[in-house]
């Protein structure tokens, strides 16, 4: 038997209807979510995956190389921002939250250029792990307008060596007690083995702590085996689950057997399959599915909105919301995101504002 934040309490896997209500948003709920926020400032995540740097080089194009078929960039700007894990970190800490981020760095000019970023964030750099032989990722991208001209990508995606996979479970071993959640953001950097996310798994459930997982859609559904909840959005789900969308010939039963079918090869308590446009379908092992709408008014760029989502969603279970609930938080906090440029984060007073508001 297994007792949930917000009281819930599960025995088996669930029931089994494949029809997804809608979750109704009344004052109840908005009191209810607005009231939890308040109490964001006691809660701390432990954030584990791999981080970045995402840069942009912006200018004018007037011009083509005499060298090459190639345009050239007249450079007026450049912008550094946390990427991957570190942009659910910084998420964290906007929100109100407390974060302890654990990652893997290397020894160069991007992990100094990172943990500045994170220091200008007011997250905490002390968790990181140095590893020489591997570069700090960094991807940056030069523009011209909106208009992308081409991505550098400075990174390596191998498994990280024993000894500094010892490291993180140390580290992961030291704070676990005084956390209330964990969260895993996998990017497929070369963070997360098997023998990690079993030994973390482990972890988490000895120490009572709920673990949640943003996975990467390369990975097998089972690489993730025991995690109490996990956040795909539904393609990566499709890639996760092995499953052929044209192969459940009733359309209208696509997510539910999507999101069934995951819960079951993950053995997670909890899915939040995010659709975009559409928001996002939940599935518990105790409670019918339910639809929750997006709050989305002007999307610019989606760039970072699943950081943003995995963050609201993380603090706002572990404050005691109920699922659905924090879902419509984290809902209204990509809301605002996508309405802006590039990868930022989602602060606490537009938040409520647009809670109050919408």
């Amino acid at each position: 038997m297994t007792k949930f934040h917000d009281g819930r309490v599960s025995e088996g896997t669930g029931l089994m209807s494949n029809v997804i209500q809608k979750f109704t948003i009344d004052t109840a709920v908005k009191s209810r979510i607005l009231e939890k926020i308040s109490t964001f400032s006691k809660l701390n995540i432990l954030l584990i995956g791999d981080v970045g740097v995402d840069e942009y080089v912006m200018g004018n194009v007037k011009r083509i190389s005499p060298e090459a078929p190639v345009p050239v960039l007249e450079v007026n700007e450049e912008d550094k921002r946390l990427g991957l894990a570190a942009n659910v970190a910084q998420n964290v800490v906007s929100l109100g939250g407390q974060v302890k981020m654990v990652s893997v760095v290397g020894d160069d000019d991007g992990a100094a250029i990172l943990r500045n970023l994170l220091q200008q964030s007011n997250v905490s750099a002390e968790y990181l792990i140095t590893d020489s032989s591997r570069p700090t990722t960094r991807k940056t991208r030069v523009m011209t307008g909106h208009h992308h001209l081409v991505r550098v990508d400075y990174e390596v995606k191998r498994n990280l060596k024993p000894e500094i996979e010892q490291k993180i479970l140390d580290q992961v071993k030291t704070l676990l007690p005084n956390v209330d959640a964990v969260v895993l953001e996998d990017y497929a950097k070369g963070i997360f083995s098997v023998s990690l996310v079993e030994k973390i798994v482990a972890m988490a459930k000895a120490a009572g702590k709920y673990l949640m997982v943003d996975p990467h859609q390369t990975k097998f559904a089972e690489f993730y085996k025991g995690v109490d909840l996990i956040k795909p959005n539904y393609n990566e789900a499709l890639a996760l689950t092995k499953i052929q969308e044209e192969d459940i010939e009733d359309t209208s039963e696509r997510v539910w057997k999507v999101g069934r079918t995951l819960q079951k090869m993950t053995g997670a308590r909890d899915v939040v399959l995010t659709q975009g446009k559409d928001g996002m379908a939940i599935f518990s092992s105790d409670a019918e599915p339910v639809q929750v709408p997006t709050f989305a008014k002007k999307v610019f760029d989606v760039t970072g909105a699943g950081d943003t989502v995995i963050a609201a969603l993380a603090l706002g279970v572990v404050s005691g919301l109920k699922l659905a609930e924090a879902c419509v938080l984290a809902n209204y906090a990509a809301g605002i995101v996508v309405a802006k440029v590039g990868c930022v984060p989602c602060y606490s007073n537009e938040l409520i504002q647009e809670i109050k508001t919408t």
